[in-house]
């Protein structure tokens, strides 16, 4: 780790907004990893929410005017890639089944939607003691737009920054943030949430 390395304020101002951006993401993905009905999709956030608190440290150590080493993070981007795709084929596999149930229940699938797509109606609105309750979906599709915005700001920034060695350690967050959003529109293609 490199440490005494001096920040412009423009440089500053950046990590600052990034730290803000990845303080609320962590706030989100707790939130919703209690609210989520799914248990895959609960782990799904938990997991996620964990990466966050990793790039909020990393931004923290920056402020404090150190360089990480990015390759002390890369094992964990590994770990994500290969848990995406032990994901995607467990999806592939689950798809699978769905679509041979479906085939063979199909009215009773359609009464099962209708009813389904009812009590989402339902849950979506405001509840009698006046919060506001999200579906698994509404919440896959409000993190993949947070993090869709966090990867664009992070692209930005990346430019803005004189020393290599910061832009690096931004580049490799960025690809992290990507990385989320595939995990979270992977899920949403197994559920069917995402045309």
């Amino acid at each position: 780790m490199i440490t005494n390395v001096t920040l412009t304020t423009k440089e500053r101002y950046l990590l600052e907004d990034q730290k803000t951006h990845e303080e609320q993401c962590v706030l989100k993905y707790d939130n919703y990893s209690n609210l989520a009905t799914d248990t895959e999709l609960k782990s799904i956030f938990k997991n996620l929410s964990q990466k966050e608190k990793e790039h909020l440290q990393t931004i923290n150590q920056l402020l404090n005017g150190e360089i990480p080493s990015v390759n002390q993070s890369s094992s964990g981007s590994q770990q994500q890639g290969s848990q995406t795709q032990n994901m995607q084929m467990q999806n592939s596999q689950s798809n699978s089944q769905m679509q041979n149930s479906q085939a063979q229940n199909s009215q009773a699938s359609n009464s099962q939607q209708n009813q389904q797509g009812q009590a989402q109606q339902v849950s979506s609105g405001q509840s009698s003691s006046g919060s506001f309750n999200l579906t698994d979906k509404e919440m896959c599709i409000d993190m993949l737009s947070t993090e869709k915005y966090i990867s664009g700001t992070y692209n930005t920034a990346i430019f803005e920054f004189k020393d290599p060695r910061i832009r690096d350690v931004l580049n490799h967050i960025q690809k992290e943030e990507q990385k989320h959003g595939e995990t979270l529109f992977l899920y949403m293609q197994s559920k069917g949430m995402y045309n």
